[in-house]
């Protein structure tokens, strides 16, 4: 087992300063010391920046076409450069302001705001990046047979980007104090009902999952072993109660705050729901994927109607579900208390005793 590469990490760290420079474009430091004058300076070159992030996927482009004309790439060389050609070409789009107009009257955006600029181009750049690694390569079986065991701390490091971006995303001590940014990030006190729907969605989500990896093993048994494969080589090593807690708060947390709550109220629940998909690349293109897909929708709905807290809360318990399993003696009481949970929640629900979100400011 491993610790994660420090120049991993460097990466994961790369859009951080990229998002900090669109808030300094919402909102410039004012003052005459040399660091905000270069913060400032930077905030005003936010779009030529955001030029610069598009075109080097066309850069890369050159380059796959280039070792294709040299006979070192193939079919799956061309389709990396095709996938990255059209998200090069969309990303540089939405740099344009007439396009986010458009875009607004989808998404609850702000066409004038370089901050949901940056994290359409952001976004868009990710699920391209990531598409294209899937369409060329066996991204299943590199994982199963040279992917390295996942230790602890390599999952606190992976996660923990998603939340410094999802509290710099909102302006933190930029736009927003602290307060501000967990009002804006939806991670507010939930109602006791709202942590009831919580808990029986987990166990909703977790019943699906497993009913979706049954699925897979039925219609496409081959890549659902590639996948079981994959998922064992990374992450076998943290069956014991240390591992699966690390996974359920780090994943929970970090993952909810950018996710459901930077992301969501102004990316709207499908284009969020395809970014998350997206990261978990442990699933390739399989129907454990689109199971992936279908949960994230689920969470961002329960975001939706109550809160980010809530949504964390399920993703949490769930994350904790699939690690601990749930079978023999302990499966009738674990269905009849979801059973109680959901008929609690639906109760809830219908009642209007979750009480309601407002809208992210």
């Amino acid at each position: 087992m491993r610790a994660l590469a420090f120049d991993e990490f460097l990466v994961l760290l790369l859009p951080l300063p990229l998002i900090v420079i669109a808030n300094w474009h919402e909102r410039p430091p004012r003052g005459e010391q040399w660091y905000e004058r270069t913060a400032s300076l930077l905030g005003g070159a936010i779009w030529l920046i955001l030029a610069m992030v598009a075109a080097f996927n066309l850069v890369l482009v050159l380059a796959a076409v280039t070792l294709n004309g040299t006979g070192n790439g193939g079919r799956g060389l061309l389709g990396y450069a095709a996938v990255l050609l059209v998200t090069g070409v969309v990303a540089g789009m939405l740099i344009a302001a007439p396009v986010r107009v458009v875009v607004a009257r989808v998404l609850p955006i702000d066409p004038r705001s370089a901050v949901h600029a940056t994290a359409l181009v952001l976004s868009v750049v990710l699920v391209g990046s990531q598409l294209a690694s899937q369409v060329s390569v066996d991204v299943l079986s590199q994982q199963a047979q040279a992917g390295s065991a996942l230790a602890p701390i390599d999952l606190i490091a992976q996660e923990l980007p998603f939340l410094l971006a999802a509290v710099l995303g909102v302006g933190l001590f930029i736009r927003r104090d602290p307060r501000a940014v967990l009002d804006r990030l939806g991670l507010v006190r939930p109602t006791a009902w709202q942590l009831v729907l919580a808990l029986a969605a987990a166990g909703i989500f977790y019943a699906f999952g497993n009913g979706a990896d049954a699925l897979s093993h039925i219609i496409t048994p081959g890549v659902a072993q590639k996948v079981e494969a994959a998922n064992q080589r990374l992450f076998g090593q943290l069956a014991d109660p240390v591992g699966i807690a690390t996974i359920a708060l780090s994943a929970g947390i970090c993952e909810e705050a950018l996710f459901r709550g930077a992301m969501q109220p102004r990316l709207g629940i499908l284009w969020t729901a395809l970014v998350f998909a997206a990261v978990h690349t442990q699933y390739g293109l399989s129907l454990d994927a689109a199971a992936v897909l279908v949960l994230a929708l689920g969470l961002g709905l329960l975001r939706r109607i109550t809160n980010t807290t809530a949504s964390t809360a399920c993703h949490v318990v769930y994350n904790t579900l699939v690690g601990v399993g749930i079978g023999g003696v302990w499966l009738v009481p674990a269905l009849g208390v979801e059973a109680a949970l959901v008929l609690a929640g639906l109760a809830a629900f219908l009642t209007g005793r979750l009480g309601s979100l407002k809208p992210a400011p």
